[in-house]
């Protein structure tokens, strides 16, 4: 096969209207992403940067929320830097999160959901933390 995929580009919430404020809030608030350019599509939402890339499309695609069963989808991993400064903004963000360092790596993985529920992976490279 000649095709070659590299890297996640982004991923889509689809949600309701009335979702969008709350998922703002925890991309921009809680994990520091930033709005940014969004093209003018059909329905509401946001384009979420992180380093200059759109990583984080929420669109109001959705009547109504979406329930909180993801089918086989079990989770997104987003790479990210500031182990320690992550886990007092989430503390004081009252968001519950678990921690799991990934034996044999520099890897350290923090788990959280988004308030829909989406299970949301930040990995830490230890390695460059200490540095």
């Amino acid at each position: 096969m000649s095709m070659e995929v590299s890297a996640i580009h982004h991923f889509t919430v689809g949600c309701a209207v009335e979702d969008l404020p709350a998922l703002h809030d925890f991309y921009v608030g809680t994990l520091g992403l930033k709005e940014g350019h969004r093209p003018a599509l059909r329905h509401p939402g946001y384009w979420l940067y992180a380093d200059g890339h759109a990583i984080v499309h929420l669109n109001a695609l959705r009547t109504v929320s979406p329930p909180r069963e993801c089918g086989p989808f079990d989770h997104v991993a987003l790479k990210a830097r500031g182990l320690e400064a992550t886990r007092q903004a989430l503390r004081a963000a009252k968001v519950p999160f678990s921690e799991t360092p990934l034996t044999g790596t520099s890897l350290h993985q923090v788990f959280l959901s988004d308030p829909l529920g989406l299970k949301v992976e930040l990995n830490f490279d230890l390695d460059l933390e200490a540095g």
